[in-house]
């Protein structure tokens, strides 16, 4: 048994999910079964640290306010090969990432939906088109300093990050709904 189930804890976005959300939309997308019903199975945050090449305080930084904000370590990310118009070689430590699953994903999740969303400068919503046809979709954020965890008098310099919401969606639209359910706020209109 995990510590979550021992102390009878559990994120008020998982409950909702389980207890509301999830026959909602079995009867919205004529399932069958409940197990059919998709849902998000993983939530990865990836941000590049270009002046890591130049600078090795600058990835402990970015890997220290990654680590705050998702609440798990970060893994520290190196170059796969070698591109001599960036001055990159391989091996070179480049960036780094965070995957995060079950109740610490379903935390995170609420935190970005009604925390650090509504900081955003001039927000409108969220665009629409960035799904990539499987029922993932990929956000990306300017900076890290929409989230309340990371202290303002410490960061160096402004890093936009890329947070991706791996679902169980056959489809775009499938995953728009769940993602919609769960509090996403979508842009209305298409385009900008």
């Amino acid at each position: 048994m995990t510590k979550q189930a021992t102390n009878g804890y559990a994120p008020r976005l998982k409950e909702l999910y389980l207890g509301e959300l999830r026959p909602r939309l079995k009867d919205e997308l004529g399932l069958s079964s409940v197990m059919q019903v998709p849902r998000v199975t993983k939530i990865t945050l990836n941000m590049g640290v270009g002046d890591a090449k130049t600078e090795a305080k600058a990835l402990d930084s970015a890997m220290d306010e990654l680590s705050t904000i998702a609440g798990q370590r970060a893994q520290m990310r190196r170059a796969r090969k070698s591109i001599a118009a960036f001055k990159l070689r391989e091996g070179m430590p480049i960036g780094a990432r965070v995957t995060l699953r079950g109740d610490r994903m379903y935390e995170f999740l609420d935190r970005l939906i009604n925390i650090a969303l509504p900081r955003v400068r001039d927000f409108r919503g969220v665009p629409t088109g960035a799904f990539d046809g499987r029922g993932n979709y990929t956000l990306g954020l300017k900076d890290q300093l929409i989230f309340p965890e990371v202290d303002y008098a410490k960061v160096d310099k402004m890093r936009g990050m890329n947070v991706t919401f791996v679902t169980s969606a056959r489809t775009d639209e499938e995953s728009k709904l769940l993602l919609q359910h769960l509090g996403m706020p979508f842009r209305h209109q298409e385009g900008r």
